[in-house]
Parts: structure tokens; C-alpha cells; sequence
């Protein structure tokens, strides 16, 4: 080999890593990423197991026998109702059951989500709610708690979860997980807690029933997350607009 083919062959050699690093650093395409699933998913079982046990406290304790503190929380919520409070509860009862929550809620979360691209979300809350839902009405009608005496509205059979708890929780959760967000995280939780309080209001469920419904809508949230999370990853990387307006795919113009 030539003396200048050597130095060529050096100067190709140490040119291609050099190269290959600054493609690298200066490149808008995403790194490689791993997701911690593991706590997470840990910490959403262990609220599951809770409302179990508290299923099967309730249930042996005898189920139409609240507990002192849900009493005197009921008694102090009957004593304060007052049209101002009751008006946005029967609100709040309508939204967050019945056919508002099986179809038309449903419906504009779901076609918001496709409308602006994000088909794994869609995917992921409708199998989460769906689930939601029937792990409460199997634990409803394995404990069968009475509703409270108090009462001024007419729901379903079962005091124990609130399927309106559960259900407002799941779509916060859903939807804080999808967009990561403050904004969303802190509507949701207020969305949640004005609903619990609204159940307990209109006498339709005990303290422990609300809490029980939010613990499975946050536990089934965040458990069916797992399997969805490199996708619902990627998928907010992409850009959203619209399905009527084409989309930029380059990655640079990514969500970060």
C-alpha cells in the first residue's frame, strides 16, 4: 500500500465515527427511551388490593351498617343542602352517569382523540373504561351495600363502589396519562373530588363507597397504561393537528 493511500485510508478511517457522532448530537430524531412501568404499576395494584379489603370489610361487617365517621359525614352534608349545591350535583349526576357516561361522554373523548390523531389513546381509554366498568358492577354485586336512607336521586343497585367516582378518576387519570399536562392533571382531580362530594351530597353513596370508586378508576387507569406506554409515547412525539389538515412528519416539528 502507497504512503498516500495509507493516509487517505487513516483520513476515511477517522472521519466516518467523527461523522457518525455529530450525525448523532445534531440529529432532531428521538433517543431511545425506556419507561418505568414497574412502581407504578405496583402502586395501582396496591390500591386495587385496598378496595378489596375494603369490599370484604364492608361486606362482613354486614353491608347495611356504615361506619360512625361516613354517618356523621352524611349527617353534615344533609344538614348543609341548599338549591345552590344541589343544582350543580344533579349536574354532576348526569354527567357522570347513565347514558351520558356510557355513550356521549365516551363519544367526544374518543372522536376528540381520533379527530386529532391519537388512535393508541382512544384505543387505551375505551379499553380502561370498559374495564373500569365491569370491575365495578362485579364488586357492586358481590358486596350489595344498601344505599343511604338519605338519598334523593334514583341510581342503580349497589352502594359499594361509586361508579360515578370510578368513572370520573378513570377519565382523569386516562387523560392526564395521554396529554401530561398540569393543566389536565389539576382539572382532573378537581373533576374527581367535586363528583365523590356530589355522590355523598345527594345521599346516593357512604364516604368509603367514593373512595373505593376512585381507587378502581385510578388503579385500572394506571395498570392497562403499561402495555400503552412506548405507544402513547411515541404517539405524542407526532404532530397533531387535525385529520382535515395534513401533518408535518418530520421530527423536528414533533411534540417533545
Amino acid at each position: 500500500m502507497s504512503t498516500g493511500q495509507h493516509g487517505a485510508d487513516q483520513h476515511g478511517s477517522g472521519s466516518g465515527p467523527a461523522n457518525a457522532i455529530e450525525e448523532v448530537v445534531t440529529s432532531d430524531a428521538p433517543a431511545e427511551v425506556k419507561i418505568a412501568r414497574l412502581w407504578w404499576v405496583v402502586s395501582a395494584a396496591a390500591a386495587l388490593l385496598f378496595v378489596v379489603l375494603l369490599a370484604i370489610v364492608i361486606f362482613y361487617r354486614q353491608a347495611d351498617k356504615p361506619f360512625d365517621f361516613e354517618v356523621a359525614w352524611m349527617n353534615a352534608l344533609v344538614t348543609a343542602r341548599a338549591p345552590i349545591w344541589t343544582v350543580p350535583a344533579l349536574v354532576l349526576d348526569q354527567v357522570g352517569g347513565g347514558i351520558s357516561s356510557i355513550v356521549y361522554v365516551p363519544l367526544v373523548i374518543i372522536g376528540g382523540l381520533l379527530i386529532w390523531r391519537r388512535p393508541w389513546a382512544a384505543l387505551y381509554y375505551v379499553i380502561a373504561a370498559v374495564t373500569s366498568g365491569v370491575v365495578v358492577t362485579i364488586i357492586k354485586d358481590l358486596v350489595g351495600r344498601p344505599r343511604p336512607a338519605a338519598i334523593i336521586v334514583q341510581p342503580d343497585f349497589g352502594s359499594f363502589p361509586s361508579g360515578h367516582s370510578a368513572t370520573a378518576a378513570l377519565i382523569a387519570t386516562t387523560l392526564a396519562i395521554i396529554f401530561r399536562r398540569t393543566w389536565v392533571w389539576v382539572t382532573g382531580l378537581i373533576y374527581t373530588l367535586l363528583m365523590m362530594l356530589s355522590r355523598t351530597y345527594l345521599g346516593a353513596h357512604w364516604l368509603l363507597d367514593t373512595v373505593g370508586g376512585m381507587l378502581v378508576g385510578v388503579g385500572v387507569g394506571v395498570i392497562l397504561w403499561a402495555p400503552f406506554a412506548m405507544r402513547l409515547y411515541r404517539e405524542r412525539r407526532r404532530p397533531h393537528p387535525p385529520i382535515w389538515i395534513k401533518a408535518d412528519r418530520h421530527p423536528a416539528n414533533s411534540e417533545t
